[in-house]
């Protein structure tokens, strides 16, 4: 007797419905998606017991005739590929016809459909994947389905799934996803006969998002700054997080692809390059990001779900993303700029007064990198102490103050600033945070973090400049590697040795490495250079090449800016602003935390109780 048999039509629909409807959330995405193919503008979906008792998704979209309506229920059958060749550029949400033959053979199913302008509809009763009645149906113009005891007829599938709060939650956040990618469409949701939300339909992704998560969170996100992509046509528009605005999960970390909400490593690895050094580690930006490509260049047939895709030229996807955030965050600088900008001009010079600027700190830490002048500066004694005070704004150099004067005074020296500044410098609180009166309210600057900033980003423009300096070791390491990891160095050497990494091949599959950073201290030379092609691998071919010694540069620089309880003049506070707002990314320090906070007229009314 044969071994092999095919399996009964019911059983198989059962065994495939494993791959699509894993809980209550699955069908609800998939009826939606099926709703959203078929032109609806509003969708209402209501459930009971988290799902597992009913769920109801009715739309206005084009309905369905009878033998459209009959053909549904059968496995692979689908409006939206006709050919092979279809597969190639899939451009609507569903496409395999698995979804609905899935859904009814794993409950009881009532499915009723009206065409506009028909004279009666159809329904269509399932129980368990049987067919059980067909008949004229009285329902609006669309389509409605019901789907009750998810899972009646499969207790072990059953039994896994979770509470039903737990289960509402999911199927909450998957109607919040097709929401945000579908914001010209308005949405219902109903649990348990109370309403959870009610969305009307916007023209704005922004008046979407405000209903979502509220308006606090909308004032704090950047709208994605257009630019040309050269490498690809890639469209990429949206809403994101700017610096300092991050969860502690990737919950509200949202990327669409062609308006399906999609998870793909590229677009993760992206994403944490483009907010590098705007974030605090273990920190997830906040992200409602859309990206619009040739359907022919992504394939989402990849995942039973449809939750992952692949992209033809993933490299040209990863760099729009990482050069369009970081163009977003730093279109925010001239607001900045004009915000908080220091005085135009005033009756002292900040030059003759602040005796070491960022540039000349970077020299006294690192000789080798600085212009010949601050060379002979160095060679002829001056600002060779190796310290905490040659990296912060000099007071000794100052030749106007007197030798005893040690604290911040703005009694004599605010009186020489411009009327016509844009803010006013108030005080030094806890000699850490600068005070400042801006025509929207008090700004408080931690001179710490804005210091940091400043020399890191002074150190790495050096270095990019001049090089990264290295020194040769004594006994120069061969090392191994396998082939995939042999083949990205060798296209690589030339970046490599721009770190500052003396590298070359030393035959097959062999590399030969006598010389590190200066200020990279590795003893194995090995381990050292495979920590280096993890971690450079998810690194866009646009972003420095001093990106693997940043975290030592932000190190450097953490150690020796003004600290805590270091007195500044008032220029010297006022130079600092200045340097702060002329950085690429001025709203944080290279470790994510903010340089500045603006508590608006509105906020301190409210705290003294003027408005409510």
């Amino acid at each position: 007797m044969s071994r092999i048999q095919l399996l009964p039509d019911i059983l198989a629909s059962q065994v495939a419905a494993g791959e699509v409807v894993e809980r209550p959330a699955s069908v609800v995405k998939e009826l939606v998606e099926n709703s959203l193919d078929a032109g609806a503008s509003s969708v209402e979906v209501l459930i009971r017991r988290g799902g597992i008792s009913l769920i109801r998704v009715s739309d206005d979209g084009s309905g369905m005739d009878r033998d459209d309506a009959l053909l549904s229920l059968e496995r692979h059958a689908t409006s939206k590929i006709r050919h092979v060749e279809d597969l190639a550029a899939i451009a609507t949400l569903g496409f395999r016809g698995e979804a609905l033959p899935s859904i009814a053979s794993v409950s009881r199913f009532r499915l009723t459909t009206r065409e506009a302008g028909a004279v009666a509809g159809t329904e269509i009763l399932v129980q368990g994947g049987r067919i059980e009645t067909v008949r004229d149906g009285g329902e609006a113009p669309g389509t409605q389905i019901e789907v009750r005891s998810l899972f009646y007829n499969l207790p072990a599938r059953r039994k896994f799934l979770r509470t039903e709060n737990t289960e509402s939650r999911n199927v909450e956040h998957q109607l919040h996803l097709q929401a945000v990618g579908h914001p010209r469409v308005a949405f219902v949701l109903v649990r348990d006969e109370r309403v959870v939300f009610q969305l009307p339909a916007t023209e704005s992704l922004r008046s979407r998002l405000r209903d979502l998560y509220g308006a606090a969170l909308v004032e704090r996100l950047l709208e994605v700054a257009p630019g040309k992509q050269p490498r690809a046509q890639i469209g990429l528009s949206g809403w994101i997080g700017g610096a300092g605005v991050s969860r502690q999960t990737r919950a509200q970390q949202l990327v669409f692809v062609n308006g399906r909400a999609i998870e793909s490593p590229v677009l993760t690895a992206a994403l944490r390059e483009g907010y590098h050094t705007a974030l605090m580690k273990g920190q997830f930006a906040v992200t409602f990001l859309f990206l619009q490509l040739d359907p022919a260049a992504v394939d989402v047939n990849v995942h039973p779900a449809k939750r992952e895709v692949r992209f033809r030229d993933p490299s040209a996807v990863r760099e729009a993303v990482v050069e369009a955030i970081r163009r977003t965050l730093e279109s925010g600088r001239a607001d900045w700029q004009q915000q908080f900008r220091a005085p135009a001009g005033g009756t002292t010079s900040v030059s003759s007064v602040v005796g070491v600027s960022a540039a000349n700190t970077v020299s006294a830490l690192f000789p080798q990198l600085a212009p010949e002048v601050d060379r002979a500066t160095v060679s002829a004694g001056e600002n060779t102490q190796f310290g905490r005070d040659s990296a912060r704004p000099s007071r000794s150099a100052n030749p106007e103050r007197s030798q005893g004067e040690e604290s911040y005074e703005p009694s004599g020296e605010l009186a020489t600033a411009p009327k016509s500044q844009d803010f006013q410098i108030i005080g030094v609180l806890n000699k850490l945070y600068v005070l400042m009166e801006n025509t929207n309210g008090l700004v408080l600057v931690d001179q710490h973090a804005a210091h940091e900033r400043v020399l890191f980003e002074e150190l790495r423009r050096r270095m990019e400049e001049k090089g990264v300096p290295s020194q040769r070791l004594l006994l120069a390491q061969t090392f191994d590697l396998p082939p995939r990891d042999a083949e990205w160095v060798e296209r690589n050497v030339g970046t490599l040795q721009k770190m500052g990494i003396g590298i070359e091949p030393f035959g097959a599959h062999t590399f030969k490495v006598d010389s590190l950073p200066t200020f990279l201290p590795a003893t194995d030379a090995a381990g050292f250079l495979r920590e280096v092609i993890d971690s450079l691998r998810t690194v866009s071919s646009s972003s420095s090449a001093l990106r693997l010694g940043e975290d030592m540069i932000a190190k450097t620089v953490c150690r020796h800016a003004v600290k805590a309880n270091d007195p500044l003049r008032y220029l010297e506070v006022e130079k600092l602003i200045r340097d702060l707002l002329e950085c690429e990314l001025p709203y944080c320090c290279p470790h994510g935390r903010p340089t500045m906070i603006q508590i608006s007229h509105l906020e301190l009314e409210k705290k003294f109780g003027r408005k409510v």
